[in-house]
């Protein structure tokens, strides 16, 4: 079996800013914890105080947005960037002290990333929907979303997100578009920032005319 030190010695050198590459002054906590309905709760309490928002459904939606691509990091950038997937049942997440997840990091190797990814992903989605009443399938969009946006950091292509998600199962086909000749995730989900800040929508929001979204694409 591939030792985890092997693996992460070929991301350190291939992909220098993946996920784990630093996690410095940032506090670990067991992947389990996303399951855990104590925990969680303080993470979206944290989330209300930094975005100023009460509504605890724009909370669910907005945590799991930036929770998601740090929980499916090391596994993706690790089977796109060395061939051998990292374990996301054996992932230890890496908090700032502001609740953010920030980095995340495995102790072991999967056979089969595709069913690891459906188990960790649901339990945590379960958990998220229960508390805040986020959609399931809202959440699973954005599962999706991270995923693609993942394979594409990593340096894989619309095809491995393709693949990766049909292995995984629930979460959407991901759908890419080509924006002077790269690939951009067509998103399925809204990170719900706008609802929680006032702010504008994100570039890439899905709640936009097409060619307005298109149009700030392409500026961008």
């Amino acid at each position: 079996m591939t030792d985890v030190r092997h693996v992460y010695r070929l991301l350190d050198a291939r992909l220098p800013h993946h996920a784990g590459a630093s996690t410095a002054g940032l506090a670990p906590t067991s992947v389990d914890a996303l399951g855990d309905r104590r925990w969680l709760a303080a993470q979206i309490a944290a989330a209300g105080r930094l975005y100023r928002c009460g509504d605890q459904t724009v909370l669910g939606v907005l945590w799991w947005y930036s929770a998601s691509s740090v929980l499916v990091a090391p596994t993706v950038e690790s089977l796109l960037v060395t061939g051998f997937a990292l374990d996301p049942a054996r992932v230890r997440l890496y908090l700032h002290p502001d609740g953010r997840l920030l980095a995340a990091r495995s102790d072991a190797v999967c056979p089969a990333p595709g069913p690891a990814l459906r188990a960790v992903l649901s339990a945590a989605i379960d958990c998220v929907s229960e508390l805040t009443g986020a959609r399931g399938r809202a959440l699973w969009a954005v599962a999706g979303d991270s995923l693609s946006n993942r394979v594409l950091w990593a340096g894989g292509s619309p095809a491995d997100a393709v693949e990766l998600a049909a292995a995984i199962g629930p979460m959407p086909v991901p759908r890419f578009v080509s924006v002077g000749g790269r690939n951009v995730v067509r998103r399925a989900s809204c990170c719900l920032i706008y609802a929680a800040t006032g702010a504008e929508k994100c570039v890439s929001c899905p709640r936009q005319p097409p060619a307005e979204r298109m149009r700030r694409l392409r500026g961008l």
